[in-house]
């Protein structure tokens, strides 16, 4: 297993554990496959272990196995703090008791604010006191580092980590996601200010694996590596040393130890162009499957009204690449979950957009129909619903602050 280094100097397995998708029977986690899997993954060497409050049992799962297996001094736990649940300082110190309970510890190595796509969660917080909160824990040892989990836009990821002395951060980033959310941009921003990154959805939820067309497959497995899917996946991150340390929801001893095995071969840089071409003709594969040839360049935006359109196009092509309900899902997380977000119905048709975009799209007709498929009339009340209740409050939040 590979190495690289915290905020502290500390050593950070290159390969964490994700244990957000721990394998269940009777509805419950598998405590006895879970332990294996566990075990393995320490005696190859990952010491890094991710999980959350709101990840069914995955705390207590976890708790339970690192204590009988005294685990505990070996291992680093990152755990979060669940910001759209809490209302009050008290209900901060309520939820993190709760998980040291159920991590059966008296720490935690890393605490991230989850889930933040918008600066008016992280202002939230702010005014319930997290900071000072924050401070204490710190003085107490109960915390180790703070960080924060992102899904959003590349500038409100940089005004979030600006915005606080963080020890690391939690994004979204694989050769798909490269130009959206953090992005490499928001990636390298953390990097240059000696901010641990560490990756979650490596492989999109396994979508650059199994969800990928018959034509990227056949080229996969016909290449001279001889690299497995997930293989060049995990390699392109590892590539690069601004990368800490990448999550992987592994569910099987074999799974494991296989990650394991790229993680002890793929350094930094270890890339050749013709490695990073062929990555681009996968990608062009998947983009044959999509609505729309939106590159996410950004050259439409601003839009004078504030309609996302990158944001929008990418989930509308996702929906057609991936799935209708990962396509929903990217759009709401990455979008819509902001303060200001308006919907593509907010468009006057002023053609500014059109004017600067270097794909000559028909941008304004193609709002109007990638709304109409995101936002069919059964889902936009959820989504509504959604939207308010994860920025609920923030209307209490001093906008002179």
């Amino acid at each position: 297993m590979q190495y690289r280094k915290n905020k502290g100097g500390e050593d950070v397995s290159l390969l964490g554990y994700g244990c957000m998708r721990f394998s269940t029977k009777a509805g419950r986690i598998d405590l006895e496959k879970a332990e294996k899997e566990i075990l393995t993954a320490v005696e190859e060497g990952i010491n890094y272990f991710d999980t959350a409050y709101i990840y069914t049992g995955s705390e207590a799962a976890l708790g339970q196995i690192v204590e009988k297996n005294q685990l505990r001094d070996k291992i680093k736990i990152a755990t979060k703090l669940p910001q759209y649940l809490i209302s009050s300082k008290n209900a901060i110190e309520k939820y993190f008791s709760e998980q040291l309970s159920r991590l059966r510890t008296d720490f935690v190595d890393y605490y991230l604010m989850h889930h933040l796509t918008d600066f008016s969660q992280w202002e939230k917080l702010k005014s319930l006191g997290i900071e000072e909160w924050i401070s204490q824990k710190k003085t107490e040892g109960k915390i180790k580092n703070i960080g924060f989990s992102f899904h959003g836009t590349t500038e409100m990821f940089k005004k979030i980590l600006d915005d606080y002395e963080w020890d690391s951060c939690l994004i979204q980033y694989n050769y798909l996601d490269e130009v959206s959310q953090a992005g490499v941009d928001g990636l390298k921003a953390a990097a240059a200010k000696g901010i641990p990154v560490m990756i979650m959805e490596p492989l999109r939820g396994g979508k650059l694996v199994g969800l990928l067309p018959d034509s990227a497959k056949k080229m996969i497995a016909s290449h001279p590596h001889k690299w497995s899917a997930a293989e060049w996946g995990f390699r392109w991150l590892f590539n690069q040393s601004e990368v800490t340390c990448v999550l992987s929801g592994m569910n099987s001893v074999e799974m494991v130890r296989e990650n394991c095995r790229i993680a002890s071969e793929a350094e930094a840089g270890h890339f050749t162009k013709e490695d990073f071409d062929f990555i681009e003709k996968i990608k062009g594969e998947i983009k044959r499957t999509e609505k729309v040839p939106c590159t996410g360049c950004k050259y439409c935006m601003p839009c004078p009204k504030g309609i996302d359109i990158p944001g929008i196009f990418r989930g509308w092509n996702l929906m057609y690449s991936e799935s209708k309900v990962s396509g929903m899902q990217d759009y709401f997380q990455t979008t819509l979950l902001r303060r200001d977000s308006v919907y593509a119905t907010a468009c006057v048709g002023c053609g500014k957009c059109e004017k600067h975009c270097p794909q000559s799209i028909q941008i304004r007709e193609m709002l109007k129909k990638a709304d109409k498929d995101l936002r069919p009339w059964y889902v936009k009340p959820i989504m509504a619903i959604g939207k308010k209740f994860m920025l609920r409050g923030e209307n209490q939040v001093p906008k002179n602050r």
